[in-house]
């Protein structure tokens, strides 16, 4: 069974002026990646504004990108949805076109109890019968419970969890009833901040839109922690602090983030839900901020800056 580990990224989308996927940019975008050494990519995800696309954009979204990694590295497309069988239909496509797993979150607006979140996933399961990773992001949908999660890593079908809660207590707990359970599906963290930490205790890497901002870091990163270069994997995790806290956080989710990878040399277009004038006056001033930071963060790397031009 397919597990997710490593750097992953979770790709941001580029739009063109037609609001539809601009397929040379994110051919470009899965070279990068894939050039800096990145484990994995998650597209039609969060970062990437997946829920402002439809069925038809997030499956040509997905196909894009599978065909141009051509094999090289997993796709973990998401499956975000509302219901389970719009999710089993999108993670059925996922599969035709060769990707081992789909990413899952619960479902979003309604506020179900743990048993229906648990049925959710289980549904997409049984519907595709492709390998699910649980998305746990309680900023957009309803946390996955503790128990939610212990009855379903007994589940052959769901290959691992993604943490992005932000808390390393919901993360050990995760990782202590995965191991009560003698189960052996992957957690990783979805928040940049904690790679190293995670890794440290016991995390199988991160899924991450810093991973496809700047991925020579978070490999670099995850490279030192594999080869017990301890000091240079928290130096490296230090580095980028500043940059999520003070500027890629900055705006809207996701907008600062996407002028990020305009700064790397990326044609990112419009986010789908579009900004006020004060927004975009912000975010004008906010991009100002962000190319001494992203500089600054690069800078303990000791390698050369993939080129992304």
């Amino acid at each position: 069974m397919f597990r997710p580990k490593g750097v992953i990224a979770a790709m941001l989308t580029p739009f063109g002026a037609d609001r539809r996927v601009n397929e040379k940019e994110t051919r470009r975008l899965v070279e990068f990646g894939i050039k800096a050494g990145l484990d994995g990519i998650f597209p039609v995800s969060s970062v990437g504004e997946a829920l402002h696309m439809n069925f038809e954009e997030k499956c040509r979204c997905m196909e894009i990108v599978a065909d141009q990694a051509a094999g090289r590295i997993p796709i973990l497309p998401g499956v975000a949805a509302p219901n389970p069988y719009e999710a089993a239909d999108l993670a059925k496509f996922a599969s035709s076109i060769g990707c081992p797993a789909v990413v899952a979150s619960p479902p979003y607006y309604f506020k179900p109890d743990d048993s229906m979140v648990q049925r959710f996933f289980e549904t997409i399961a049984e519907k595709s019968g492709v390998p699910v990773i649980l998305y746990n992001i309680p900023l957009f949908s309803q946390p996955i419970a503790y128990e939610t999660i212990r009855k379903l890593c007994r589940n052959k079908l769901v290959a691992g969890i993604k943490d992005s809660s932000g808390s390393m207590v919901d993360f050990l707990h995760f990782l202590d009833i995965i191991r009560e359970e003698d189960s052996d599906i992957s957690v990783l963290t979805g928040r940049e901040e904690s790679l190293v930490p995670s890794l440290l205790m016991g995390g199988a890497g991160c899924v991450t839109a810093s991973a496809c901002i700047f991925p020579e870091v978070m490999v670099s990163a995850y490279k030192a922690w594999q080869n017990k270069e301890i000091e240079k994997a928290v130096a490296l995790q230090k580095a980028i602090l500043p940059l999520v806290r003070k500027a890629m956080f900055g705006a809207p989710f996701p907008v600062a983030f996407k002028a990020a990878l305009e700064i790397r040399g990326f044609e990112m277009g419009e986010p789908l839900l579009p900004l006020s004038d004060k927004g975009a006056r912000d975010l004008a001033g906010l991009t100002t901020e962000l190319s001494p930071m992203m500089e600054t963060a690069l800078s303990p790397w000791d390698g050369a800056v993939v080129n992304a031009r």
